[in-house]
């Protein structure tokens, strides 16, 4: 007769408790990998011109058709990120803490044609920022 024994959800993890900030890092990934589509996404129509955005504004550095580059290039190196992160590497810890303060930068100089979306791309980059400083190295620093 085989026995078979059940692992606890938190096993791995000293003292029986699963890791603090688990959450924390998985909300960094997820939204790092959604700010990346998103910059992927708006990147590609500034590049193109589209008329989703407002025409004529001036910017603090460069033009649209600059911002959308520089928004491409951010957007795919977020999705590497984010990749890294839930792999659980340290790589994608310090990475993410850079691109989110990256993206919060340039958010905060997209402020002229987009005030309020700005304003909340900053806002989840200051949480991704906390999250993987706090919570995104070894789990067992974390206790």
């Amino acid at each position: 007769m085989a026995t078979t024994s059940v692992r606890p959800a938190d096993a791995g993890y000293p003292r029986g408790g699963a890791a603090k900030g688990g959450g924390w890092v998985l909300f960094a990934g997820i939204m790092i990998a959604m700010l990346g589509v998103l910059n992927v996404i708006y990147g590609i129509a500034a590049i193109g011109n589209a008329h989703f955005f407002v025409h004529g504004t001036n910017y603090v550095f460069g033009s649209l058709n600059t911002w959308g580059w520089v928004t491409l290039f951010i957007g795919i190196f977020q999705l590497f990120v984010a990749y890294s992160i839930w792999s659980g590497g340290a790589f994608g810890r310090w990475a993410g803490i850079a691109i989110a303060s990256l993206n919060a930068i340039t958010a905060l100089l997209s402020i002229p044609a987009y005030p309020f979306w700005s304003l909340a791309i900053f806002a989840v980059d200051v949480l991704i920022v906390y999250g993987l400083a706090a919570y995104g190295g070894d789990p067992e620093l974390a206790r």
